[in-house]
C-alpha cells in the first residue's frame, strides 16, 4: 500500500515528538508524579521560589505586622507633605518683599471690606463706599502719625533741657561716692567714645546704607500693599473666583467654602486684633499720663500703632516710654514705668491674646502662644505678625473640608465656571 508523501511526513514528525518527550522525561531525574493528597510531592524540588522567598527579597505584606504597614503609609505621605511644606516656605522666604506687602493688604482688606459693606448697604453706591474705606483708614492711620510726630516736635525743647539736666545729674553722681570720678574722667571716657565712632565710621556709613536701602524697600513694599489693597476692595470677589477656577472642578466647591469660612475668621481675627491694640496704647498712655510725662498721647499712638506686631509692640514703645520717664521725672519715675509697661505686655501676653484672641479665631490659648513663638522664630517680625492670623485660618478652612460641609453650600456659578467673554 503506499502513502504520500505529506502522511510520511506527519507520521515521522509525530515519531520525532514522542522521542523528544520520551528523552525528556527519562533526562530529567528529579520529576516525580503527583501524588493525591501529598502536597510535598505536588511540584518538583527544581520549581522556581517565590520573590519573596529568596535570599535577600523583600518580606511579602503579610508577613509584616499591621503597625508597620500602616506606619509606612503614613511615613511616606508625611514625607510628601513636609517636601511640599519646605517647598512653600523656601518660596515665602525667595519672595519676602512680595509677599509680605500681599500679605499686609489682606489683613487691612479684611478690616476695610466689612466698612464698605456697612456703607453700600446703607443705600451708598459701590463705588463711593470703597473710596470712603479707603479714605477712612488712610486718614485714620495718616492722622494718628501725624499727631505723634507734632506732638514729639512741641516736645523737642523741653526733652533737651531734661537731657541736659539729666547729664549734669549723672556726672554729679559719677564724681560721688563710690565712683569717685572727675571731669577730667568723664571727659576721656567722652573722647574715648569719640575715638571710637570715628574708627568704626565705614561700619557707621554702611548701616547708614543698609537703612537707606531698607527705608526703599519700605516704599515699595508700602505701595505695593496700597495697589494691592485698592485690587482686593474693588475686585476682591473676582480674584477669589480666579483662584478657585485653578483647582479641579470636582474640587472647586470644598476651596471656595473654606475660602469664605477663613475669610470670616480673618475679619474676626483683625477686629480683636485693634480691641487689643487699643488696650495696650490706653494702658500704657495712662501710667505716662500718671507720672506727668508730656509726650504721654504720642507714646500711646506708638503704642497702638506698634501692638500690631506682637515683638516691636513689647519691646520698642515700652522701652521708650521708660526711657523718657527717666529723662522727664528720674529713676523712681521710670522703674514705675517700666512695671506698668510689664504689667500691661503681661495682661496682652496671657489674658488678651489667649483668651480674647483665642476665642475669636477658634484657636486653643496654647496654639496662639506657640504660634506667636515659632513664627517670630522662623521669619522674624513678619512671621509674628502672620502666625495667628495663618494657624487660625487654616484651622477653619481644614476643619470645614474634613467635616463635609461644602456638600450642603451651594456654590456661585463664576466660582464654578469661567464667566464667558462678550
Amino acid at each position: 500500500m503506499k502513502f504520500s508523501r505529506r502522511s510520511q511526513r506527519s507520521q515521522g514528525a509525530a515519531t520525532d515528538g514522542g522521542a523528544t518527550d520520551d528523552a525528556t522525561r527519562t533526562a530529567d531525574p528529579t520529576a516525580a508524579a503527583t501524588v493525591p493528597g501529598d502536597p510535598t510531592r505536588a511540584s518538583s524540588p527544581g520549581a522556581a521560589l517565590p520573590a519573596a522567598a529568596q535570599p535577600g527579597g523583600a518580606p511579602p505584606a503579610a508577613a509584616l505586622p499591621p503597625g508597620m504597614l500602616v506606619a509606612g503609609a503614613w511615613a511616606w505621605r508625611l514625607l510628601a507633605v513636609a517636601a511640599v511644606l519646605a517647598v512653600l516656605f523656601w518660596l515665602i522666604a525667595t519672595l519676602e518683599e512680595i509677599v509680605v506687602p500681599l500679605l499686609i493688604a489682606i489683613l487691612v482688606s479684611a478690616f476695610l471690606v466689612p466698612v464698605a459693606g456697612f456703607l453700600h448697604r446703607h443705600r451708598w453706591p459701590r463705588w463711593r463706599a470703597i473710596v470712603a474705606a479707603l479714605l477712612a483708614g488712610v486718614v485714620v492711620v495718616g492722622g494718628l502719625v501725624l499727631l505723634a510726630v507734632t506732638q514729639i516736635r512741641a516736645g523737642l525743647p523741653q526733652i533737651e533741657k531734661q537731657s541736659v539736666a539729666q547729664y549734669d545729674q549723672l556726672t554729679t553722681l559719677l564724681q560721688g561716692p563710690p565712683f569717685q570720678l572727675t571731669n577730667a574722667d568723664v571727659d576721656g571716657y567722652l573722647k574715648d567714645a569719640q575715638n571710637a565712632l570715628q574708627t568704626e565710621s565705614k561700619a557707621i556709613l554702611s548701616g547708614v546704607l543698609s537703612i537707606g536701602t531698607a527705608a526703599g524697600h519700605l516704599l515699595a513694599g508700602g505701595l505695593l500693599t496700597l495697589f494691592a489693597t485698592i485690587f482686593l476692595m474693588i475686585d476682591g470677589r473676582g480674584v477669589w473666583a480666579w483662584t478657585v477656577r485653578l483647582f479641579p472642578k470636582a474640587a472647586r466647591p470644598a476651596v471656595d467654602g473654606a475660602g469664605q469660612a477663613g475669610w470670616h475668621t480673618l475679619t474676626s481675627f483683625v477686629r480683636v486684633q485693634i480691641v487689643v491694640a487699643a488696650v495696650n496704647a490706653v494702658g500704657i498712655g495712662l501710667i505716662a499720663f500718671v507720672l506727668g510725662l508730656p509726650p504721654a498721647v504720642p507714646i500711646a499712638i506708638l503704642v497702638f500703632l506698634a501692638s500690631f506686631i506682637p515683638v516691636v509692640g513689647a519691646i520698642v514703645p515700652g522701652a521708650l516710654a521708660v526711657v523718657v520717664a527717666l529723662v522727664f521725672a528720674g529713676p523712681v519715675q521710670a522703674v514705675v514705668m517700666l512695671a506698668g509697661v510689664l504689667v500691661v505686655h503681661l495682661i496682652e501676653a496671657h489674658v488678651l491674646q489667649p483668651l480674647v484672641m483665642g476665642s475669636a479665631v477658634r484657636v486653643h490659648p496654647l496654639a496662639v502662644v506657640f504660634a506667636v513663638a515659632g513664627g517670630s522664630y522662623v521669619a522674624g517680625i513678619p512671621g509674628a505678625l502672620f502666625a495667628v492670623p495663618t494657624v487660625a485660618v487654616l484651622n477653619v478652612m481644614v476643619k470645614y473640608v474634613a467635616t463635609g460641609a461644602w456638600r450642603r453650600s451651594r456654590v456661585a456659578d463664576d466660582v464654578v465656571e469661567a464667566p464667558e467673554a462678550s
